[in-house]
């Protein structure tokens, strides 16, 4: 979901510097929990005309396969035609991306009903403490993605959080364990965490993804979903890319600096 969200938005900012209007054909139908699903073009048959346009030829096709590539040539395609369907995850405009990031962030605003639903749930899971850290626990694919170098345990989780917890100037913290792995040990974070309050996700993917939008620091392993969730209110993220690593607050980056560096 985050990387389509991010793919999107790169072609997105692309298409409103030179005047083009763009359709995300994930967002027809397949990620119903944000604003953009709601505007003009933004159904299932605009995403079934271009899949099947694009198939017979009748679209030409741009892909951006190759990271790092002079894009100059597929750009001037994309300008000739007036209509042309954009794929592949190295299509990347930063410049753009931040000229237009405030228009990218309302079209990805959550849905009036998530973010209500979450907002409440935090609230009043948080209540009494100081500090709200997502922690984001990737499994899943991560178990083989670049060897599984990022598939970190529970109690790896957790002493993460601890550390956190433990360089908050007595602050309490309360962390939001928030992931893809209906089996982890709760009894790990809940023993594990310090002097940390721990509260457990319990939404769907975007539900999570709100809810680390709505803490003020997050934790988690490289991944489009963290970042995609520190987008919202700029919030500091750390990337752990050794589960041991030291925590300190210069551990946390922002968004605008970690979204040019995603692996």
């Amino acid at each position: 979901m985050c990387n389509n969200m991010l793919q999107y938005a790169h072609v997105y900012a692309w298409g409103r510097e030179h005047g083009r209007r763009t359709v995300s054909m994930r967002f027809c139908y397949k990620y119903p929990y944000f604003a953009i699903s709601s505007t003009r073009g933004h159904n299932f048959l605009t995403y079934a005309a271009a899949k099947l346009a694009a198939g017979l030829g009748l679209l030409p096709v741009v892909s951006f396969n190759t990271p790092g590539e002079d894009t100059a040539a597929k750009e001037r395609l994309m300008l000739s035609r007036r209509n042309v369907v954009v794929e592949g995850w190295y299509a990347r405009f930063y410049d753009l991306f931040l000229k237009y990031k405030p228009d990218i962030m309302r079209l990805f605003a959550f849905r009036p009903e998530i973010l209500n639903k979450v907002s409440a749930f935090a609230d009043e899971a948080a209540r009494g403490c100081d500090l709200r850290l997502g922690l984001h626990v990737r499994r899943g694919d991560y178990k083989t993605w670049h060897g599984g170098q990022y598939y970190y345990s529970d109690a790896e989780y957790a002493a993460m959080a601890a550390r956190f917890a433990a360089i908050s100037s007595g602050r309490r913290v309360c962390v939001f364990v928030c992931g893809n792995d209906p089996q982890l040990d709760r009894n790990v974070y809940l023993n594990g965490c310090g002097a940390a309050k721990v509260v457990f996700a319990r939404g769907n993917a975007a539900e999570d993804l709100c809810l680390l939008s709505l803490c003020d620091a997050i934790i988690g392993p490289p991944s489009t979903f963290s970042l995609v969730a520190a987008m919202y209110r700029d919030t500091p993220l750390c990337w752990a890319y050794d589960a041991r690593q030291d925590m300190t607050p210069d551990s946390f980056k922002r968004f605008d600096y970690l979204f040019r560096h995603i692996e």
